[in-house]
């Protein structure tokens, strides 16, 4: 069964370049206006300038072509006329990976403004631009474009505030953006079905993903509060690990509990951090080998292993909420925006994630009572292995870029 196991890993791991993370498409804009226009500052990924054949092209001339892609694309109206740019989209330096563009528009008359993107929609149906507006008085609101909702009405600019106007995402907004958010998470739902394909009992399933749940809520508010900021990298590499460890474990039970697969993945971390650089640090490669090998040497003495897999989905989603943070803490929210989207978003990725579970336990348990239980197991084994492939996947390439 090990050799099974491990060449169906094997060809999940190679098949996971298919497969996407949570990290979704994202583009992000601020803007200053006043009465004549608006300064803007644009930050779009080198992944999505590659969907587009631009990655790394920006020359930072008059030639740019990412600049005029984004002056293109990145649009400020007033009534039903685009207020035109000054000069070309400058290029500014910042963190790698991304590209930002500074330019000002003018508006030549008076009359209602709006906000458009139409980034990356023809090449990524699923890209969301969040947009933020800053007044001269200081007072500022988001909003989260998408291909079915690309414009963004302003709100007037005689205001005395912007942020009273109510044309900010709603707390409705930020739920529909928490369940596309967890429905589109790969990995975050392969770790939630890593969990299920051993539950024995609905009992079972609801203690997983309480503790789950409430892992991950407590690490998000943290995150989006600015109370901890954990480095990006290390956060994903981890979410990666979460996921084959907890598959691997389900082999590790269904295959006898042979000393092969603890035995495996630790000395697999002690040879990983061998290795120079890396997001995770070294010193953490090796706390995860020990905790990998004090955690299935309990699981292999408790009497009620569901307990201690309870507790692991509870360490993991600590690790998961960091992740789910990653859109609300780069929009960087006023403190009153921040905690009704942290609300709303947060209840999202709840519904989703019941929304899952409520879809695939029914089927699991289907499949366990057909038969004699083979084709549950087959459908245990087989999951497993896939997952472990994929968590596999994610964690090294995660890890060392």
């Amino acid at each position: 069964m090990i050799r099974r196991l491990a060449l169906l890993a094997l060809v999940a791991v190679c098949l996971a370049p298919a497969a996407h993370a949570h990290k979704r498409s994202l583009s992000y804009s601020s803007w200053k206006a006043d009465d004549a226009g608006a300064r803007l500052h644009a930050r779009v990924s080198q992944l999505d300038l590659s969907r587009i054949g631009l990655a790394f092209r920006g020359t930072g001339d008059t030639d740019d072509p990412i600049a005029a892609y984004l002056a293109s694309r990145l649009l400020l109206f007033q009534g039903e006329k685009p207020c035109p740019p000054l000069a070309i989209p400058s290029r500014r330096e910042t963190e790698p990976g991304w590209a930002l563009y500074a330019w000002r528009v003018r508006c030549a008359s008076r009359g209602p403004r709006r906000i458009e993107s139409r980034l990356f929609f023809d090449v990524a149906p699923s890209h969301l631009h969040f947009a933020r507006v800053e007044r001269s008085d200081g007072a500022g609101i988001e909003h989260v474009l998408s291909e079915a909702s690309s414009s963004w009405p302003l709100p007037d600019p005689a205001a005395a505030h912007a942020a009273d106007s109510g044309t900010g995402t709603s707390l409705r907004g930020y739920v529909v953006l928490g369940i596309e958010h967890i429905l589109t998470g790969w990995d975050h739902l392969a770790f939630v079905l890593a969990l299920l394909l051993l539950a024995g009992t609905l009992g079972e399933v609801a203690t997983l993903v309480t503790a789950f749940t409430l892992a991950h809520s407590v690490t998000l508010g943290l995150a989006t509060l600015g109370w901890v900021q954990p480095e990006s990298g290390a956060v994903e590499a981890l979410i990666g690990f979460s996921i084959a460890l907890v598959a691997a474990e389900n082999s590790w039970i269904l295959s006898g509990r042979r000393r092969a697969i603890p035995l495996t993945t630790v000395t697999g971390l002690v040879a990983l951090a061998l290795f120079p650089g890396g997001a995770v640090a070294r010193a953490a490669l090796l706390g995860l080998a020990l905790f990998s090998a004090c955690h299935f040497g309990l699981l292999q003495r408790a009497q009620r292993p569901a307990r201690l897999r309870a507790a692991v989905a509870f360490a993991f989603g600590l690790v998961h909420g960091f992740g789910f943070a990653g859109i609300l803490t780069e929009l960087e929210l006023p403190t009153a925006r921040l905690v009704p989207a942290l609300f709303g978003f947060n209840v999202g990725v709840e519904l989703g994630q019941l929304a899952v579970v409520a879809a695939s336990w029914p089927a699991l348990r289907a499949i366990a009572r057909l038969g004699d239980g083979a084709a549950g197991r087959w459908t245990a084994e087989l999951g497993s292995a896939a997952v472990c492939g994929l968590g596999l996947y994610w964690f090294v390439v995660r890890q060392f870029g």
